[in-house]
Protein backbone atom coordinates (compact mmCIF):
# COMPACT_ATOMS: atom_id res chain seq x y z
CA UNK A 1 0.00 0.00 0.00
CA UNK A 2 2.35 2.66 1.08
CA UNK A 3 4.48 1.96 -2.68
CA UNK A 4 1.39 2.09 -4.54
CA UNK A 5 0.24 5.08 -2.51
CA UNK A 6 4.01 6.90 -3.37
CA UNK A 7 3.67 5.91 -7.13
CA UNK A 8 0.64 7.87 -7.02
CA UNK A 9 1.73 11.00 -5.11
CA UNK A 10 4.82 10.98 -7.78
CA UNK A 11 2.24 10.77 -10.81
CA UNK A 12 0.41 13.17 -9.29
CA UNK A 13 3.70 15.81 -8.61
CA UNK A 14 4.56 15.10 -12.55
CA UNK A 15 1.25 15.85 -13.78
CA UNK A 16 1.27 19.26 -11.73
CA UNK A 17 4.89 19.82 -13.10
CA UNK A 18 3.85 19.22 -16.54
CA UNK A 19 0.81 21.40 -16.25
CA UNK A 20 2.45 23.89 -14.67
CA UNK A 21 4.93 23.65 -17.42
CA UNK A 22 2.23 23.70 -19.78
CA UNK A 23 0.71 27.59 -19.53
CA UNK A 24 2.80 30.70 -19.31
CA UNK A 25 3.91 31.57 -15.24
CA UNK A 26 1.86 34.38 -13.97
CA UNK A 27 2.41 36.47 -11.10
CA UNK A 28 0.91 34.64 -8.02
CA UNK A 29 -2.42 33.93 -10.02
CA UNK A 30 -3.19 37.74 -10.89
CA UNK A 31 -4.09 38.48 -14.55
CA UNK A 32 -1.80 40.13 -16.33
CA UNK A 33 -1.71 43.66 -18.18
CA UNK A 34 -1.78 43.49 -21.64
CA UNK A 35 0.17 45.94 -24.27
CA UNK A 36 0.24 45.66 -27.77
CA UNK A 37 2.43 48.37 -29.51
CA UNK A 38 2.51 48.89 -33.40
CA UNK A 39 5.06 50.89 -35.85
CA UNK A 40 3.95 51.64 -39.48
CA UNK A 41 5.47 51.12 -42.79
CA UNK A 42 8.88 49.26 -41.14
CA UNK A 43 10.59 47.01 -42.57
CA UNK A 44 12.11 43.91 -40.93
CA UNK A 45 15.23 44.55 -40.53
CA UNK A 46 15.40 48.07 -39.24
CA UNK A 47 15.31 47.52 -35.23
CA UNK A 48 18.81 47.01 -34.18
CA UNK A 49 17.94 43.46 -32.63
CA UNK A 50 16.86 42.68 -35.55
CA UNK A 51 20.07 43.82 -37.76
CA UNK A 52 19.43 47.47 -38.25
CA UNK A 53 21.54 50.62 -37.62
CA UNK A 54 19.76 52.72 -36.29
CA UNK A 55 19.35 53.22 -32.50
CA UNK A 56 16.73 51.90 -30.82
CA UNK A 57 18.02 50.58 -26.93
CA UNK A 58 14.74 50.20 -25.48
CA UNK A 59 12.96 47.93 -28.37
CA UNK A 60 16.37 45.94 -27.92
CA UNK A 61 16.54 45.43 -24.03
CA UNK A 62 13.03 44.64 -24.09
CA UNK A 63 14.18 41.95 -26.95
CA UNK A 64 17.08 40.68 -24.74
CA UNK A 65 15.02 40.45 -21.72
CA UNK A 66 12.08 38.79 -23.94
CA UNK A 67 11.49 36.24 -26.77
CA UNK A 68 12.20 37.37 -30.63
CA UNK A 69 10.00 35.96 -33.49
CA UNK A 70 11.97 35.39 -36.44
CA UNK A 71 8.82 34.30 -38.86
CA UNK A 72 6.05 36.65 -37.88
CA UNK A 73 3.65 37.83 -40.16
CA UNK A 74 1.26 40.87 -40.74
CA UNK A 75 -1.50 41.09 -43.66
CA UNK A 76 1.02 43.33 -46.43
CA UNK A 77 -1.39 46.68 -45.75
CA UNK A 78 -2.32 49.37 -42.72
CA UNK A 79 -5.98 48.98 -42.75
CA UNK A 80 -6.27 45.25 -42.73
CA UNK A 81 -3.32 44.27 -40.36
CA UNK A 82 -5.76 46.20 -38.08
CA UNK A 83 -8.52 44.87 -38.50
CA UNK A 84 -6.65 41.28 -38.58
CA UNK A 85 -4.99 42.20 -35.17
CA UNK A 86 -8.07 44.04 -33.44
CA UNK A 87 -10.44 40.64 -34.42
CA UNK A 88 -8.07 37.96 -34.47
CA UNK A 89 -9.71 37.41 -37.77
CA UNK A 90 -8.18 37.53 -41.83
CA UNK A 91 -9.49 41.19 -42.50
CA UNK A 92 -12.24 40.37 -45.42
CA UNK A 93 -13.79 38.65 -42.45
CA UNK A 94 -13.94 41.43 -40.18
CA UNK A 95 -14.86 43.72 -43.06
CA UNK A 96 -11.79 45.49 -44.09
CA UNK A 97 -10.05 43.27 -47.29
CA UNK A 98 -8.77 46.59 -49.09
CA UNK A 99 -8.90 49.98 -47.74
CA UNK A 100 -11.65 52.55 -46.27
CA UNK A 101 -14.06 52.00 -48.96
CA UNK A 102 -17.44 50.09 -49.70
CA UNK A 103 -17.03 47.78 -52.47
CA UNK A 104 -20.56 46.18 -52.62
CA UNK A 105 -18.88 43.19 -50.87
CA UNK A 106 -18.80 40.99 -47.21
CA UNK A 107 -15.04 41.46 -47.51
CA UNK A 108 -14.74 44.79 -48.57
CA UNK A 109 -17.35 47.09 -46.51
CA UNK A 110 -14.39 49.33 -45.51
CA UNK A 111 -15.41 49.13 -42.17
CA UNK A 112 -14.90 46.96 -39.05
CA UNK A 113 -17.85 44.84 -39.28
CA UNK A 114 -20.29 43.37 -36.38
CA UNK A 115 -19.56 40.18 -37.48
CA UNK A 116 -16.27 40.43 -35.11
CA UNK A 117 -15.57 42.01 -31.57
CA UNK A 118 -12.22 43.67 -30.63
CA UNK A 119 -9.62 42.53 -28.43
CA UNK A 120 -11.00 45.60 -26.21
CA UNK A 121 -14.64 44.38 -26.24
CA UNK A 122 -14.00 40.59 -25.38
CA UNK A 123 -11.64 41.87 -22.54
CA UNK A 124 -13.95 44.67 -21.26
CA UNK A 125 -16.54 42.34 -20.06
CA UNK A 126 -13.61 40.48 -18.25
CA UNK A 127 -12.73 43.98 -16.07
CA UNK A 128 -10.18 44.85 -17.86
CA UNK A 129 -9.51 48.74 -18.36
CA UNK A 130 -8.44 49.05 -22.06
CA UNK A 131 -7.17 52.19 -24.35
CA UNK A 132 -6.33 53.12 -27.47
CA UNK A 133 -3.62 55.35 -28.40
CA UNK A 134 -2.43 55.76 -32.24
CA UNK A 135 -3.94 55.47 -35.59
CA UNK A 136 -7.06 53.59 -35.77
CA UNK A 137 -8.21 52.87 -39.46
CA UNK A 138 -10.91 51.04 -39.77
CA UNK A 139 -13.11 52.71 -40.54
CA UNK A 140 -14.77 55.17 -42.94
CA UNK A 141 -16.38 57.56 -41.23
CA UNK A 142 -13.87 60.05 -40.34
CA UNK A 143 -15.67 63.54 -40.19
CA UNK A 144 -15.81 65.16 -37.33
CA UNK A 145 -19.79 65.17 -36.69
CA UNK A 146 -20.67 62.22 -38.54
CA UNK A 147 -21.46 58.60 -37.74
CA UNK A 148 -18.93 57.54 -34.81
CA UNK A 149 -20.45 53.68 -34.24
CA UNK A 150 -16.89 52.53 -35.38
CA UNK A 151 -14.87 54.44 -33.24
CA UNK A 152 -12.28 53.17 -30.51
CA UNK A 153 -15.54 54.18 -27.33
CA UNK A 154 -17.96 52.15 -29.70
CA UNK A 155 -15.62 49.27 -30.21
CA UNK A 156 -14.98 48.81 -26.66
CA UNK A 157 -12.13 50.79 -25.21
CA UNK A 158 -12.27 52.85 -22.27
CA UNK A 159 -10.17 55.92 -23.61
CA UNK A 160 -9.06 56.86 -26.83
CA UNK A 161 -6.03 59.32 -28.62
CA UNK A 162 -4.59 59.31 -31.80
CA UNK A 163 -6.32 59.79 -35.48
CA UNK A 164 -9.32 57.87 -36.62
CA UNK A 165 -7.81 58.45 -40.41
CA UNK A 166 -4.23 57.08 -41.64
CA UNK A 167 -2.57 59.71 -39.71
CA UNK A 168 -0.75 62.26 -42.65
CA UNK A 169 1.88 65.35 -41.31
CA UNK A 170 3.23 64.43 -37.54
CA UNK A 171 3.36 68.45 -36.89
CA UNK A 172 -0.43 68.51 -37.22
CA UNK A 173 -2.08 65.59 -38.05
CA UNK A 174 -5.62 65.53 -39.66
CA UNK A 175 -8.21 63.19 -37.14
CA UNK A 176 -6.70 63.86 -34.33
CA UNK A 177 -9.22 62.59 -31.56
CA UNK A 178 -9.59 62.65 -28.11
CA UNK A 179 -12.18 60.13 -27.29
CA UNK A 180 -14.95 60.68 -29.16
CA UNK A 181 -14.01 64.16 -30.15
CA UNK A 182 -11.77 65.50 -32.82
CA UNK A 183 -9.35 68.04 -31.74
CA UNK A 184 -6.32 70.18 -33.00
CA UNK A 185 -3.45 69.51 -31.11
CA UNK A 186 -2.93 73.33 -30.97
CA UNK A 187 -5.80 73.80 -29.29
CA UNK A 188 -6.26 70.66 -26.79
CA UNK A 189 -6.50 71.94 -22.79
CA UNK A 190 -5.27 68.22 -22.28
CA UNK A 191 -2.25 68.12 -23.71
CA UNK A 192 0.08 71.23 -24.43
CA UNK A 193 3.64 70.49 -25.13
CA UNK A 194 6.28 73.16 -25.78
CA UNK A 195 6.53 71.37 -29.16
CA UNK A 196 4.10 68.95 -30.83
CA UNK A 197 5.40 65.85 -32.39
CA UNK A 198 2.83 63.43 -33.20
CA UNK A 199 5.14 60.83 -32.14
CA UNK A 200 5.97 62.01 -28.64
CA UNK A 201 2.17 62.67 -28.15
CA UNK A 202 0.87 59.27 -28.94
CA UNK A 203 4.22 58.53 -26.28
CA UNK A 204 3.11 60.72 -23.68
CA UNK A 205 -0.51 60.14 -23.57
CA UNK A 206 -0.43 56.52 -23.07
CA UNK A 207 1.89 57.33 -20.36
CA UNK A 208 -0.84 59.62 -18.94
CA UNK A 209 -3.61 56.84 -19.33
CA UNK A 210 -1.47 54.22 -17.52
CA UNK A 211 -0.70 56.56 -14.26
CA UNK A 212 -5.06 57.29 -14.56
CA UNK A 213 -5.33 53.75 -14.32
CA UNK A 214 -3.17 52.95 -11.82
CA UNK A 215 -4.56 55.90 -9.79
CA UNK A 216 -8.24 55.13 -10.62
CA UNK A 217 -8.25 51.60 -11.28
CA UNK A 218 -5.13 49.84 -9.57
CA UNK A 219 -7.37 46.51 -8.20
CA UNK A 220 -8.47 45.92 -12.31
CA UNK A 221 -5.57 44.94 -15.52
CA UNK A 222 -5.33 46.85 -18.40
CA UNK A 223 -5.34 46.23 -22.27
CA UNK A 224 -3.43 49.05 -24.12
CA UNK A 225 -3.28 49.48 -27.87
CA UNK A 226 -0.41 51.84 -28.73
CA UNK A 227 -0.28 52.13 -32.79
CA UNK A 228 2.13 54.58 -33.97
CA UNK A 229 2.32 56.22 -37.27
CA UNK A 230 6.26 56.25 -37.63
CA UNK A 231 7.78 55.72 -39.59
CA UNK A 232 5.21 56.13 -42.39
CA UNK A 233 5.39 58.95 -44.76
CA UNK A 234 6.26 61.79 -44.75
CA UNK A 235 9.49 61.89 -43.66
CA UNK A 236 9.08 64.36 -40.72
CA UNK A 237 11.00 64.46 -37.54
CA UNK A 238 12.38 66.96 -35.21
CA UNK A 239 16.24 68.27 -36.50
CA UNK A 240 17.85 67.49 -33.63
CA UNK A 241 16.84 63.83 -33.89
CA UNK A 242 17.69 63.99 -37.70
CA UNK A 243 21.32 65.67 -36.99
CA UNK A 244 22.02 62.04 -34.57
CA UNK A 245 21.87 60.61 -38.49
CA UNK A 246 23.37 63.21 -40.49
CA UNK A 247 26.24 61.72 -43.03
CA UNK A 248 25.20 57.93 -41.70
CA UNK A 249 23.89 56.84 -45.18
CA UNK A 250 26.32 59.27 -47.50
CA UNK A 251 27.35 56.03 -49.18
CA UNK A 252 24.16 54.74 -50.23
CA UNK A 253 21.84 51.96 -50.29
CA UNK A 254 24.63 49.00 -50.16
CA UNK A 255 27.04 49.39 -47.99
CA UNK A 256 23.98 49.73 -45.30
CA UNK A 257 22.15 46.68 -46.35
CA UNK A 258 25.49 44.45 -46.28
CA UNK A 259 26.03 45.67 -42.85
CA UNK A 260 22.31 44.50 -42.13
CA UNK A 261 22.99 41.28 -43.72
CA UNK A 262 25.84 40.59 -41.73
CA UNK A 263 24.46 41.62 -38.49
CA UNK A 264 21.62 39.49 -39.02
CA UNK A 265 23.49 36.14 -39.51
CA UNK A 266 25.36 36.94 -36.50
CA UNK A 267 22.05 37.22 -34.49
CA UNK A 268 20.18 34.13 -36.14
CA UNK A 269 18.28 36.11 -38.16
CA UNK A 270 19.68 34.99 -41.67
CA UNK A 271 20.75 31.37 -42.60
CA UNK A 272 23.79 31.80 -44.45
CA UNK A 273 22.56 29.33 -46.72
CA UNK A 274 19.78 31.66 -48.04
CA UNK A 275 20.77 33.45 -51.08
CA UNK A 276 20.51 37.28 -50.62
CA UNK A 277 18.87 39.42 -53.42
CA UNK A 278 20.38 42.13 -55.45
CA UNK A 279 18.96 45.27 -54.12
CA UNK A 280 17.06 47.40 -55.73
CA UNK A 281 18.22 50.78 -57.31
CA UNK A 282 22.08 52.16 -58.36
CA UNK A 283 23.48 54.68 -55.89
CA UNK A 284 25.71 55.78 -59.04
CA UNK A 285 22.68 56.69 -60.83
CA UNK A 286 21.15 58.87 -58.11
CA UNK A 287 21.57 62.28 -58.93
CA UNK A 288 20.89 64.08 -55.86
CA UNK A 289 22.70 62.43 -53.52
CA UNK A 290 22.02 64.60 -50.57
CA UNK A 291 18.24 64.44 -50.67
CA UNK A 292 18.32 61.30 -51.02
CA UNK A 293 20.55 60.19 -47.78
CA UNK A 294 18.16 62.72 -46.01
CA UNK A 295 15.51 60.79 -46.16
CA UNK A 296 17.14 57.75 -44.46
CA UNK A 297 18.60 60.32 -42.01
CA UNK A 298 14.31 61.71 -41.08
CA UNK A 299 13.18 57.86 -41.23
CA UNK A 300 15.99 56.71 -38.72
CA UNK A 301 15.15 59.87 -36.74
CA UNK A 302 11.73 58.77 -36.33
CA UNK A 303 12.09 55.30 -35.59
CA UNK A 304 14.43 57.09 -32.94
CA UNK A 305 11.79 59.05 -31.49
CA UNK A 306 9.45 56.27 -31.38
CA UNK A 307 12.37 54.25 -29.27
CA UNK A 308 12.66 56.60 -26.56
CA UNK A 309 8.78 57.16 -26.17
CA UNK A 310 8.51 53.39 -25.92
CA UNK A 311 11.30 53.92 -23.12
CA UNK A 312 8.58 56.33 -21.66
CA UNK A 313 6.20 54.05 -21.57
CA UNK A 314 8.09 50.71 -20.29
CA UNK A 315 9.39 53.54 -17.54
CA UNK A 316 6.01 54.51 -16.37
CA UNK A 317 5.53 50.33 -15.79
CA UNK A 318 8.63 50.02 -14.11
CA UNK A 319 7.94 52.52 -11.55
CA UNK A 320 4.56 51.63 -10.94
CA UNK A 321 5.60 48.10 -10.25
CA UNK A 322 3.72 46.83 -13.39
CA UNK A 323 5.91 45.96 -15.75
CA UNK A 324 6.60 42.08 -14.93
CA UNK A 325 3.18 41.34 -15.05
CA UNK A 326 2.66 42.99 -18.62
CA UNK A 327 2.83 41.49 -21.50
CA UNK A 328 4.27 43.38 -23.88
CA UNK A 329 4.14 42.64 -27.74
CA UNK A 330 5.98 45.04 -30.32
CA UNK A 331 5.05 44.54 -34.14
CA UNK A 332 5.19 45.88 -37.56
CA UNK A 333 1.60 47.03 -40.11
CA UNK A 334 3.28 45.95 -43.01
CA UNK A 335 6.88 46.14 -44.47
CA UNK A 336 8.70 48.58 -45.70
CA UNK A 337 7.21 51.54 -48.23
CA UNK A 338 8.13 51.52 -51.47
CA UNK A 339 5.73 54.47 -52.86
CA UNK A 340 6.66 57.94 -54.13
CA UNK A 341 4.55 60.53 -52.45
CA UNK A 342 5.73 63.97 -52.32
CA UNK A 343 8.83 62.47 -54.78
CA UNK A 344 8.30 64.33 -57.80
CA UNK A 345 8.21 67.86 -59.15
CA UNK A 346 4.79 68.18 -58.62
CA UNK A 347 4.03 69.72 -55.83
CA UNK A 348 0.99 67.93 -53.53
CA UNK A 349 -0.80 71.23 -53.05
CA UNK A 350 -0.68 72.56 -56.57
CA UNK A 351 2.69 73.72 -58.21
CA UNK A 352 4.84 74.60 -55.25
CA UNK A 353 8.13 72.52 -55.21
CA UNK A 354 9.83 75.76 -53.61
CA UNK A 355 8.51 77.77 -50.53
CA UNK A 356 7.10 81.22 -51.68
CA UNK A 357 8.57 84.40 -50.17
CA UNK A 358 4.68 84.88 -48.94
CA UNK A 359 2.39 82.89 -48.08
CA UNK A 360 -0.62 82.41 -50.51
CA UNK A 361 -3.25 80.80 -48.03
CA UNK A 362 -5.05 82.24 -45.34
CA UNK A 363 -3.58 80.97 -41.58
CA UNK A 364 -5.20 78.68 -39.85
CA UNK A 365 -6.54 79.55 -36.67
CA UNK A 366 -5.18 77.24 -33.39
CA UNK A 367 -8.59 75.49 -32.79
CA UNK A 368 -9.14 74.90 -36.74
CA UNK A 369 -8.80 71.15 -37.47
CA UNK A 370 -6.46 70.28 -39.78
CA UNK A 371 -8.99 68.90 -43.23
CA UNK A 372 -6.35 66.59 -44.82
CA UNK A 373 -4.20 63.94 -44.65
CA UNK A 374 -2.11 65.12 -47.00
CA UNK A 375 -2.44 69.10 -46.09
CA UNK A 376 -2.61 71.96 -48.08
CA UNK A 377 -0.84 73.98 -45.76
CA UNK A 378 0.94 74.88 -43.33
CA UNK A 379 -0.56 76.95 -39.79
CA UNK A 380 0.77 79.75 -40.60
CA UNK A 381 -0.53 79.61 -44.71
CA UNK A 382 2.56 78.07 -46.32
CA UNK A 383 2.00 75.48 -49.25
CA UNK A 384 3.38 71.87 -48.50
CA UNK A 385 5.82 71.23 -50.92
CA UNK A 386 7.28 68.28 -52.55
CA UNK A 387 10.23 66.95 -54.98
CA UNK A 388 13.89 66.41 -55.13
CA UNK A 389 16.07 69.10 -53.37
CA UNK A 390 13.12 69.73 -50.72
CA UNK A 391 14.78 68.30 -47.52
CA UNK A 392 11.96 66.22 -45.76
CA UNK A 393 11.82 66.61 -42.08
CA UNK A 394 10.62 70.34 -41.60
CA UNK A 395 6.59 70.91 -41.25
CA UNK A 396 5.68 72.10 -44.83
CA UNK A 397 7.38 68.78 -46.37
CA UNK A 398 6.00 66.10 -47.65
CA UNK A 399 8.23 63.34 -49.05
CA UNK A 400 8.64 59.26 -48.65
CA UNK A 401 11.67 58.00 -48.58
CA UNK A 402 11.41 55.96 -51.71
CA UNK A 403 12.19 52.54 -52.78
CA UNK A 404 15.85 52.48 -52.51
CA UNK A 405 15.84 52.73 -48.86
CA UNK A 406 12.21 50.77 -48.58
CA UNK A 407 14.74 47.15 -50.17
CA UNK A 408 17.37 47.94 -47.28
CA UNK A 409 14.80 48.39 -44.60
CA UNK A 410 13.40 44.89 -45.93
CA UNK A 411 17.04 43.57 -46.55
CA UNK A 412 17.11 40.26 -46.90
CA UNK A 413 13.68 40.11 -48.23
CA UNK A 414 12.13 40.33 -51.70
CA UNK A 415 9.12 43.64 -52.50
CA UNK A 416 7.41 45.81 -50.16
CA UNK A 417 3.95 47.02 -48.30
CA UNK A 418 1.28 45.58 -50.74
CA UNK A 419 3.13 42.37 -52.15
CA UNK A 420 2.37 39.25 -49.96
CA UNK A 421 6.57 37.98 -50.65
CA UNK A 422 8.36 37.83 -47.72
CA UNK A 423 9.35 41.80 -47.86
CA UNK A 424 5.53 42.58 -47.49
CA UNK A 425 4.20 40.59 -44.76
CA UNK A 426 7.49 39.83 -42.31
CA UNK A 427 7.21 41.57 -39.01
CA UNK A 428 9.44 41.63 -35.98
CA UNK A 429 7.37 40.85 -32.97
CA UNK A 430 8.75 41.08 -29.50
CA UNK A 431 7.17 39.53 -26.82
CA UNK A 432 8.34 40.84 -22.79
CA UNK A 433 6.29 39.44 -19.91
CA UNK A 434 8.71 38.65 -17.32
CA UNK A 435 6.56 36.97 -14.85
CA UNK A 436 4.92 34.71 -17.83
CA UNK A 437 7.69 33.69 -20.45
CA UNK A 438 10.42 32.30 -19.04
CA UNK A 439 12.63 32.34 -22.14
CA UNK A 440 14.62 35.44 -22.48
CA UNK A 441 16.85 36.57 -25.08
CA UNK A 442 16.23 33.86 -27.41
CA UNK A 443 14.73 33.40 -31.21
CA UNK A 444 11.30 31.66 -31.91
CA UNK A 445 11.26 30.17 -35.17
CA UNK A 446 7.50 28.91 -35.12
CA UNK A 447 5.44 31.03 -37.60
CA UNK A 448 2.67 33.22 -36.48
CA UNK A 449 0.19 35.75 -37.62
CA UNK A 450 -1.29 38.80 -36.31
CA UNK A 451 -4.49 37.28 -36.11
CA UNK A 452 -2.93 35.35 -33.01
CA UNK A 453 -2.94 38.20 -30.77
CA UNK A 454 -6.73 37.63 -29.71
CA UNK A 455 -5.95 34.32 -29.39
CA UNK A 456 -2.99 35.18 -27.48
CA UNK A 457 -4.86 38.06 -24.87
CA UNK A 458 -8.08 35.48 -24.46
CA UNK A 459 -5.43 32.40 -23.11
CA UNK A 460 -3.27 35.00 -21.21
CA UNK A 461 -6.19 36.75 -19.04
CA UNK A 462 -8.12 33.52 -18.84
CA UNK A 463 -11.21 34.84 -21.31
CA UNK A 464 -13.36 33.30 -23.20
CA UNK A 465 -14.23 34.20 -27.12
CA UNK A 466 -18.01 35.32 -27.19
CA UNK A 467 -20.04 33.85 -30.00
CA UNK A 468 -22.53 35.98 -29.69
CA UNK A 469 -22.30 40.33 -28.82
CA UNK A 470 -24.78 42.65 -28.55
CA UNK A 471 -27.40 40.56 -30.20
CA UNK A 472 -24.50 40.03 -33.22
CA UNK A 473 -23.26 36.31 -34.38
CA UNK A 474 -19.44 36.70 -33.78
CA UNK A 475 -17.21 34.64 -36.24
CA UNK A 476 -15.14 31.89 -35.33
CA UNK A 477 -11.73 33.10 -34.12
CA UNK A 478 -9.51 32.23 -36.78
CA UNK A 479 -5.71 33.00 -34.49
CA UNK A 480 -4.46 30.57 -32.51
CA UNK A 481 -2.67 31.44 -28.83
CA UNK A 482 1.41 32.09 -29.40
CA UNK A 483 1.21 31.16 -25.56
CA UNK A 484 2.86 27.63 -26.14
CA UNK A 485 6.02 29.16 -27.39
CA UNK A 486 6.16 31.33 -24.42
CA UNK A 487 7.00 27.87 -23.03
CA UNK A 488 8.97 26.34 -25.83
CA UNK A 489 5.70 24.32 -27.23
CA UNK A 490 4.34 23.81 -30.56
CA UNK A 491 1.95 26.10 -32.13
CA UNK A 492 -0.87 24.00 -33.61
CA UNK A 493 -1.85 25.61 -36.78
CA UNK A 494 -2.92 23.95 -40.31
CA UNK A 495 -2.33 26.86 -42.65
CA UNK A 496 -1.66 31.53 -42.59
CA UNK A 497 -3.40 32.54 -45.58
CA UNK A 498 -2.76 36.09 -47.12
CA UNK A 499 -4.61 38.18 -49.89
CA UNK A 500 -3.98 41.82 -50.51
CA UNK A 501 -4.47 43.92 -53.89
CA UNK A 502 -5.20 40.35 -55.27
CA UNK A 503 -1.30 39.33 -54.33
CA UNK A 504 -2.11 36.22 -52.45
CA UNK A 505 -0.71 33.19 -50.50
CA UNK A 506 -0.57 30.18 -48.32
CA UNK A 507 1.71 28.98 -45.80
CA UNK A 508 1.94 25.37 -44.57
CA UNK A 509 4.67 24.38 -42.47
CA UNK A 510 7.98 25.22 -44.41
CA UNK A 511 6.05 25.56 -47.90
CA UNK A 512 4.80 28.58 -49.38
CA UNK A 513 2.82 29.34 -52.29
CA UNK A 514 2.75 32.73 -53.57
CA UNK A 515 1.62 34.90 -56.35
CA UNK A 516 1.34 38.75 -57.47
CA UNK A 517 -1.67 40.13 -59.34
CA UNK A 518 -3.05 38.32 -62.21
CA UNK A 519 0.00 36.18 -61.90
CA UNK A 520 0.81 32.42 -61.96
CA UNK A 521 1.73 30.35 -58.73
CA UNK A 522 5.23 30.38 -57.13
CA UNK A 523 6.28 27.90 -54.46
CA UNK A 524 9.03 28.21 -51.81
CA UNK A 525 10.53 25.90 -49.03
CA UNK A 526 11.02 28.85 -46.97
CA UNK A 527 13.58 26.90 -44.20
CA UNK A 528 16.07 26.93 -47.41
CA UNK A 529 15.22 29.13 -49.03
CA UNK A 530 13.60 32.37 -47.64
CA UNK A 531 14.61 34.96 -49.22
CA UNK A 532 12.27 33.43 -52.09
CA UNK A 533 14.80 33.03 -54.70
CA UNK A 534 14.52 29.45 -56.07
CA UNK A 535 10.59 28.57 -57.53
CA UNK A 536 9.95 25.28 -57.13
CA UNK A 537 6.31 25.46 -58.67
CA UNK A 538 7.42 23.62 -61.76
CA UNK A 539 9.54 21.03 -60.01
CA UNK A 540 6.39 20.03 -57.33
CA UNK A 541 3.28 20.76 -59.22
CA UNK A 542 1.58 18.23 -57.19
CA UNK A 543 2.17 20.31 -54.29
CA UNK A 544 1.94 23.12 -55.56
CA UNK A 545 -1.74 21.91 -56.56
CA UNK A 546 -2.83 21.20 -53.13
CA UNK A 547 -1.78 24.42 -51.79
CA UNK A 548 -3.27 26.14 -54.27
CA UNK A 549 -6.22 24.06 -53.58
CA UNK A 550 -6.11 24.93 -50.14
CA UNK A 551 -6.33 28.38 -50.60
CA UNK A 552 -9.10 28.69 -52.63
CA UNK A 553 -11.05 26.82 -50.15
CA UNK A 554 -10.28 29.55 -47.75
CA UNK A 555 -10.48 32.76 -50.13
CA UNK A 556 -14.25 31.27 -50.51
CA UNK A 557 -14.92 30.85 -47.06
CA UNK A 558 -13.12 34.01 -45.43
CA UNK A 559 -15.36 36.80 -47.86
CA UNK A 560 -11.95 37.41 -49.91
CA UNK A 561 -14.20 36.56 -53.42
CA UNK A 562 -14.71 37.48 -56.24
CA UNK A 563 -10.77 38.22 -56.50
CA UNK A 564 -10.60 42.21 -57.64
CA UNK A 565 -13.29 43.02 -55.68
CA UNK A 566 -11.28 45.81 -54.15
CA UNK A 567 -11.28 47.30 -57.71
CA UNK A 568 -15.13 47.24 -57.71
CA UNK A 569 -17.01 50.14 -57.84
CA UNK A 570 -17.33 52.35 -54.84
CA UNK A 571 -20.63 52.67 -53.16
CA UNK A 572 -22.44 55.46 -51.12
Amino acid sequence: MHCRASFTIGLLLVAACLAAQSRPADAGGKRPNILIMMSDDMGYSDLGCYGGEIRTPNLDRLARNGLRFTQFYNTARCCPTRAALLSGLYPHQAGVGHMMADRGYEGYRGELNRSCVTIAEALKPAGYGTYAIGKWHVTKATKPEGPKDNWPLQRGFDRYYGTITGGGSFWDPSGLTRDNTMISPLADPEYRPKRFYYTDALSDNAVRFLKDHRRDRADQPFFMYVAYTAAHWPMHAPEEYVAKYRGKYDEGYEPVRRARVERMKKLGLLDSHWEVPAGAGDWGKVENKAWEARGMEVYAAMIDRMDQGIGRIVEALRSSGQLDNTLLLFLQDNGGCAEVQGRSLRGIAGEYSTRPEKPPFPPMPAEALQPDMIPKQTRDGYPFITGPGVMPGPDGTFIAYGQGWANVSNTPFREYKHWVHEGGISTPLIAHWPAGIRRKNELERQPGHLVDLMATCLEVSGTAYPKTYQGNAIRPLEGRSLAPAFAGRTIQRDAIYWEHEGNRAVRVGNWKLVAKENRPWELYDLERDRTEQHDLAAQQPERAKDLAAKWDAWAARAYVLPLGAWKAPLRN
